[in-house]
């Protein structure tokens, strides 16, 4: 297992991250708490889990697999999650002082710890101004509630007005950001991408399988069927079979990475893990599973590390398309330039 600074702070996380969205879902309480312990066992150090995954049952059961193994609770770095409503309340929902106060003392109660190493807004909220949030964000730093904090699914000018805001005002600095990321889902490369590296921040990429899709376990043209996530629900959110399938541009990447696989006698699940953990600014690749044969599969990508010809390949097959400028090749081209001049 590789290390890296958790963004811009200064503690090590491993380049591999387990989340847990899974656990009391797809997972029991059992396979969770194996998973848990494989995932120690491989030197993984980084959890991240989020106050609505099974409505809270994730991190009971994270609390109760820290309170069997003690030693780990040390080791580990913690990371959860607070902006969606976990009640039917008004103020069950959003970046709000009150409700960011309550959603944070609830997921310690569930974890059974006194603090977070790692807080994140699971969100943008169009409704709290932004000046609130941060300050209650800071003031959890400064009383030791969390280590430090970051955002999940922010855009880029979302983030560099928190972060602007964060440096006028003296308060604590975002340190990670967690986007959707994966060769399937390169769009954050056009603002977001830039924005976190212009702040010194660290990413934590989720769903780097595409929903499964990089797996090569789908065939074109075949709905998926079994005891897969679009098996059970072809219909299922981003990663639905039919969007998908129909673009060519899925299944030319799929080809490069089962391609890419095979000449190196792994699975496409390595090669494509291994891709996300090799891109600028990304500190830990948030693995999901549900079963430790997954996990000790996506676990091995750690071993693979792609040649410049093998990231060249995957870059250029999964390009995305931008309309036009400035996020066509002309605007692209201008994000830099020679420094001794010239046409």
């Amino acid at each position: 297992m590789e290390y890296r600074k958790l963004g811009n702070s200064g503690t090590s996380v491993s380049h591999l991250a387990l989340g847990t969205m899974t656990f009391g879902a797809e997972s029991d309480e059992a396979a969770s708490h194996a998973i848990l312990s494989d995932y120690a066992a491989a030197g993984g150090n980084l959890i991240d889990t989020a106050d609505v995954y099974t409505a809270g049952t994730s991190e009971q059961i994270i609390g109760r697999w820290l309170a069997k193994n003690p030693a780990e609770r040390d080791r580990m770095v913690l990371a959860s999650k607070g902006r969606f409503p976990m009640g039917t309340g008004p103020n069950d929902v959003g970046l709000s002082r009150r409700h960011l106060r309550l959603a944070l003392d609830a997921s310690l109660t569930r974890l059974g710890v006194d603090h977070l190493d790692l807080y994140q807004v699971h969100s943008w909220d169009p409704l709290t101004p932004l000046e609130e949030t941060l300050g209650f964000l800071n003031e959890a730093v400064v009383q030791g509630k969390i280590g430090y904090y970051g955002f999940s699914n922010y855009t880029g000018w979302q983030l560099t007005k928190a972060v602007m805001i964060a440096r006028q005002r003296g308060y604590s600095l975002p340190v990670t950001l967690q986007p959707q990321y994966s060769l399937l889902v390169r769009e954050i490369e056009a603002e977001i991408v830039p924005a976190v590296l212009d702040a010194g921040m660290g990413m934590l990429p989720w769903s780097p399988l595409g929903g499964g899709w990089l797996t090569g376990k789908y065939t074109r043209d075949t709905e998926p069927t079994g005891a897969t996530r679009l098996g059970e629900n072809p219909q299922r959110g981003m990663e639905a079979w039919e969007k998908r399938n129909a673009q060519d541009r899925t299944w030319r990447i799929i080809d490069t990475v089962t391609g890419i696989a095979g000449e190196r006698g792994v699975s496409a699940s390595h090669v494509a893990l291994a891709w996300v953990a090799a891109q600028p600014a990304v500190t830990s690749v948030i693995l999901g599973a549900r079963t430790q044969e997954q996990l000790a599969d996506n676990l091995a990508s750690a071993d693979l590390q792609l040649t410049p010809e093998e990231l060249a390949r995957l870059d250029e097959v999964s390009t995305p398309t931008f309309s036009d400028y400035p996020y066509g090749t002309p605007g692209i081209e201008q994000r830099s330039r020679r420094i001794e001049g010239g046409r």
